[in-house]
Parts: C-alpha cells; structure tokens; sequence
C-alpha cells in the first residue's frame, strides 16, 4: 500500500535538474508541459508545452561556484496541494510550476522571468491571472499576484515575475452559477418595476403637459422626458423578452431580437445625450435658441441614429445567441445580443459610446455647478432657491442615468459581483429614481415652475433666474 501510494504521488509530480555555473553567457530556456514535464529547450517547440525564459540576471550574483537550477511541474489534482480555501477560479489544466536556483531566495529581479502558459482559446467570460502561492495567506496559504503582470494571448499567457517561487495560471470566470442567478432574477424583477413606472412617467409628463399652461422651454424638456422614459420601458420591455424567449427561438429570430435588445439599449443611451444637450443650451447658450419643430429633430436624432447602427451591426452578422458559461462548460445564461465573435461591435458601439455621452454629461453637470456657484456669489438669484440646489435638480436626470450604467466600467472579474449587485439593482430600478424626481421637480408646484431644470438666465438690468 505505501509502495502503491508513493507512485500515486510522483505521478504528478515531474522534475527537472540542470547544473549551472558562473559561466552562463545566456538566458536559459526551459519548456514544461502537463504531461511530459520539465526538458530542456533545445529547438523550437511546437503543440502545447510551455516555455520558462530565466534572465542571465539571476546567475551574475552567483560568482564562480555551481548552482542547482529545479524545475517542478506538479499536477495538484492528483497530489492533492495548493488548495486556497474557498477558491472559485481553477487552475489552468491542474499545474502548478516551481522554480528555484540554488539555495537563496530570489526576488525583486529587475529582468523579470518569464513563463508562458500554453492554452487553447478560453471560454467567454474567463479573465486569466498569473499567480504565486504564498504559504503566509490565511490559515492555508494562498495564491497572490503582486510582482507578476498577466499578458494574455490567444494560444498562451506569458506571466512576467520578479521573483521564483511557485507559479501558475488561475482563469477568474466572471460570474459564478449562483451569482448569475441571483442577478438574473433581480435584473428580471427590477425590469417589471422599471416598467410599470417608466409608464407612470410617461402619463405624467403628458398630464402636466396638456393641463397646464407651460412656455415652449418646458414643453420641449417634459417631451424630452416622455421620450427617455419611453426608451427604458422598451429597454426593459425587450431585456425581459430577450431572457423569456432566448435559447428556445429560430435563429433568425434570436438575430433579430439581439438586434431590438441593441436598439432599445442605444435609444437609451441617445436620450440621455439629448437630455445633456438640452442642459447645455439652457445654461450655457442662454438666449437666442429657436429652432423650427425642434422637439420633432430630436425624435428624429433619439429614435433614428439608433438605427442606423444597428442595420451595419446587423449586415454584419453580429447577433445571435450569446452564451455565458462556467469553467466546466455549464451554461448560465443564453442571451439573444452582440456574438462573442463580434465584442468589437459591443466595444465600439455600446462601451466607447456610451463612454463619450457619459463624459459630456458630466462636463455639463461642472459648467452648471460652476455657473449656479456664480449666480449665487453675484446674489443674482431672486427667492429662496439656493443655486446649488438648483443645479443638482438639472443635473439629476442624466447624472442618475449616467452614474448608474458607468458602473459597468468597474465590472471586471469575479471581485467585481458587489458592483455587478449595483449596476443591476440601480438599473432596475431606473424607472422608479426618474418618476419620483420628475414629481418632484413639477408637482404640486405647477404654479411657481414657469421652467423645468432651471432653465433660463435673461440679462436685461438686472440678471434673474428662475426654476
């Protein structure tokens, strides 16, 4: 038993020694694979070995004498090591590679050493780490990151470090099973809230159009509201159809419901950069704006633009079934939207879109902070409103909307599930934050609001301004 036991342990375990002295004039280089172990790199290795690159740096303090360079190649399924309690990313094909020259410690090596991770193409949603174990994490020990950068590549992960020790590579899915599940149902209850007031929004805005006498500044800025409410209905109207119907429809149809889904998604965003434009001609230009059925442009840019891009999306062939997968290959979620083979088109389209409306929208919020601030210190500002006041009221539309899908850019790997629970719930319950402010913002006050989102500065003798 103990004989057949031992075997069991130098199964996964394949080392490989080489002797080298003070004469080193090169870089030593050593492939490694799961199956074959540590050799000697001799020509150009082809399939799916790794490489070791050991700078000429780490053998120049050595003086004359001889040193002992160890590579390990362990398989820790099989031995049954380097187990971090409660881990949830796994380690690449089981294998953990050691290194280590001589006697001494090696770190802080201003040429780092390389190891490059063989793998073929991994899957949507997998974000590799190249890591270390540190026996002083926790109870156990543990994997750290500090010192090594992460280059990923398409057939291999070069991990670049400033130390030896025990390296491997940890592929971070995105989202765990229950986590997607959790945020799923959130995303799905918080859409048919969303919904339902986006509605109430919308017979607001209409109500208070029609029934009370407003000049044409605030007609435009309440259609403007109905048309944004608009946009997040359908938005959610069509996320719920998309998680309700996908995986279970033609694959016709799955494009064009990803294609609706990216549609609504970039009305959305267009509105919110409507709403931004209108703030800055409110505050900024002043006087003098007049454009002919200029409410009916805006539909025209808000409803149409969209469009545009997703019929070059769309000739592309960029929707489809979208899949998100654990590391074993169990399906999470099956979404009709962008394919993976075209994230391009999600980049460009949605990220570096809404990135620059996003940016716009916060350097309005600053020139109407700082021009409010202004009014105030000239004490230009007639009744009880205090400017900041007012300028956090102008800014709240776009600032809600914008602040909530900028979260997306802090989503990244499995650290982020916190602000992944953020960006859904606010999300969701976009329709609910627009209602209530809108509300309060026009009613009951009707009387004293000759303006929505303090709007106009008139500089006749005196320069006034008013909600």
């Amino acid at each position: 038993l103990l004989q057949s036991g031992r075997h069991s342990w130098l199964a996964g375990l394949r080392t490989l020694l080489l002797n080298v002295s003070r004469a080193v004039t090169r870089d030593v280089l050593i492939t490694f694979s799961p199956t074959a172990g540590p050799s000697r790199l001799n020509t150009t290795e082809k399939g799916r070995a790794g490489k070791i690159h050991l700078p000429r740096e780490i053998f120049r303090s050595l003086g004359n004498q001889t040193v002992r360079v160890v590579v390990t190649v362990l398989n820790i399924q099989q031995l049954g090591m380097f187990k971090e309690v409660n881990q949830t990313a796994q380690v690449l094909d089981n294998t953990v590679v050691g290194i280590t020259v001589g006697e001494s410690s090696i770190s802080g090596l201003q040429d780092p050493v390389q190891l490059t991770f063989a793998h073929r193409e991994l899957p949507q949603g997998v974000t590799p780490q190249c890591v270390f174990w540190d026996p002083s994490k926790g109870q156990a020990g543990g994997w750290r990151s500090s010192g090594c950068v992460t280059q990923p590549g398409d057939k291999g992960t070069v991990c670049s470090c400033d130390h030896l020790t025990f390296f491997t590579l940890l592929l971070n899915p995105a989202l765990d099973d229950s986590t997607a599940k959790a945020l799923m149902a959130v995303a799905t209850a918080g859409c048919g809230v969303a919904m339902a007031f986006s509605s109430f929004t919308m017979a607001f805005c209409i109500f208070i159009r029609c029934r009370f006498r407003f000049e044409e500044t605030v007609r435009i800025n309440l259609g403007l509201h109905v048309n944004l409410a608009g946009s997040l209905f359908l938005l959610n109207l069509a996320f719920l159809l998309n998680s309700g119907l996908s995986g279970r429809t033609h694959p016709r149809a799955c494009g064009v419901l990803g294609g609706l889904t990216h549609y609504c998604l970039l009305c959305c965003f267009t509105w919110t950069a409507l709403e931004g434009c209108q703030l800055y001609l409110l505050f900024v230009k002043v006087l003098g704006i007049y454009i002919h059925r200029y409410l009916a442009k805006l539909c025209l840019v808000g409803w149409g633009f969209p469009v545009l891009v997703v019929a070059v999306a769309g000739a592309i062939g960029s929707y489809g079934e979208y899949s998100i997968q654990t590391m074993d290959h169990q399906l999470i979620a099956q979404l009709c939207w962008i394919t993976s083979k075209h994230l391009l088109v999600h980049y460009i389209t949605n990220c570096g879109y809404f990135g620059l409306i996003f940016l716009f929208n916060m350097a309005v919020f600053g020139v109407v902070t700082q021009k409010s601030c202004s009014l105030q210190g000239t004490g230009a500002v007639q009744g009880h409103r205090k400017p900041w006041k007012v300028a956090l009221v102008a800014a709240g539309l776009f600032c809600l909307l914008g602040a909530t899908w900028a979260l997306a850019f802090l989503t990244y790997g499995i650290s982020s599930a916190a602000v992944l629970y953020l960006f859904t719930v606010l999300n969701s319950l976009q329709g609910i934050f627009i209602f209530i402010w809108l509300v309060v913002l026009y009613y009951p006050k009707t009387k004293e609001t000759t303006g929505s989102l303090a709007y106009i500065i008139r500089h006749d003798k005196t320069t006034t301004a008013s909600q």
